[in-house]
C-alpha cells in the first residue's frame, strides 16, 4: 500500500535516504558480520521511522458545515481552558491544546473555513510541548482566520503552531489572504510538538473532546461554534 508523503520533509527524507542507504550497503558489502548485518538492519529501520513521520494520508471530516471545528492535528488533547486575552483575537477565548508525539502525523490542518488575515512567526525557547506553559514561552507560529458569520462579517479564530523540546522547525505554507478549507493542510511542525486552537468564548456552542483524547488531523470533530449572533448558547449551525 503507498503511503503518501508530505512535501515539507522532502529535504529531510532525500538526505536520510542518502545517509541510510549507505550505512546499510556498507553494513551489508563492507563491515564484517556481526556487525555488518545489525548495522544494516539499524539504518532500514531508521529509514521506516523518518518515513513513518512524513506520512501524510488522505482524511475526511466526520462532519461539515459553517460551525465545524475539526483537529489541527492528529495527538492527544492535554487541557481545554479559558484564556482572558489572546492575540489576534482580541479578547477572551477557548483554547483546545493538542499534543503531537514522534509517532504521530505532524502534518497541520485549518480546524475551520476561513481566510487567513494574520501570521506571525515567534521566536522562543524549547520546553516540552506536554506543558501547556510551552503556548507563551516556546517558538511558535500563529494563523489566524477570518470565518464568515452567515451576516456578511467574520469573527477571528487563531492556530498556534509550537516547537517542543525535540521539534525546531515549524513549517507554515499558507500566507495572508489565502482561503482554506475545513480540514486543509497549510503545514507541518518537525518532531514531537504542540497545536492550538483558540476559539472566540462569544462563539463557542460546544467542546465535543476531552482531555485525555486522541484525536485525528482534518478529521475528528473537537468543536462547534455559535457562527450568528442570534444563535442561543449551545446551538451551532
Amino acid at each position: 500500500m503507498r503511503i503518501p508523503l508530505t512535501p515539507h520533509g522532502l529535504p529531510e527524507i532525500f538526505l536520510f535516504t542518502a545517509l541510510l542507504g549507505f550505512a546499510g550497503v556498507a553494513g551489508v558489502a563492507w563491515i564484517p558480520a556481526p556487525a555488518g548485518p545489525v548495522v544494516a538492519l539499524l539504518a532500514g529501520a531508521t529509514w521506516l521511522f523518518i518515513m513513518n513521520f512524513f506520512r501524510d494520508p488522505n482524511r475526511q471530516p466526520e462532519a461539515v458545515g459553517p460551525g465545524v471545528v475539526l483537529a489541527p492535528a492528529d495527538g492527544k488533547v492535554t487541557d481545554i481552558i479559558d484564556v482572558e486575552e489572546v492575540p489576534f483575537i482580541g479578547g477572551p477565548a477557548k483554547r483546545i491544546g493538542i499534543f503531537l508525539s514522534v509517532f504521530d502525523v505532524h502534518v497541520n490542518r485549518s480546524p475551520v473555513a476561513g481566510t487567513v488575515a494574520h501570521t506571525e512567526h515567534r521566536p522562543g525557547a524549547f520546553l516540552d510541548a506536554r506543558d501547556p506553559a510551552c503556548a507563551d514561552l516556546n517558538e511558535a507560529q500563529d494563523l489566524g482566520l477570518l470565518v464568515a458569520d452567515g451576516e456578511g462579517g467574520t469573527f477571528p479564530v487563531l492556530v498556534r503552531q509550537i516547537a517542543g523540546l525535540v521539534a525546531r522547525r515549524i513549517v507554515c505554507a499558507a500566507k495572508e489572504g489565502r482561503v482554506l478549507d475545513a480540514g486543509e493542510r497549510y503545514g507541518m511542525i518537525k518532531v514531537g510538538s504542540r497545536t492550538e486552537v483558540y476559539i472566540p468564548g462569544g462563539h463557542v456552542a460546544s467542546i465535543d473532546v476531552a482531555v485525555g483524547q486522541h484525536v485525528i488531523g482534518g478529521r475528528d470533530l473537537i468543536a462547534r461554534m455559535r457562527v450568528c449572533s442570534r444563535e442561543p448558547e449551545g446551538v451551532a449551525q
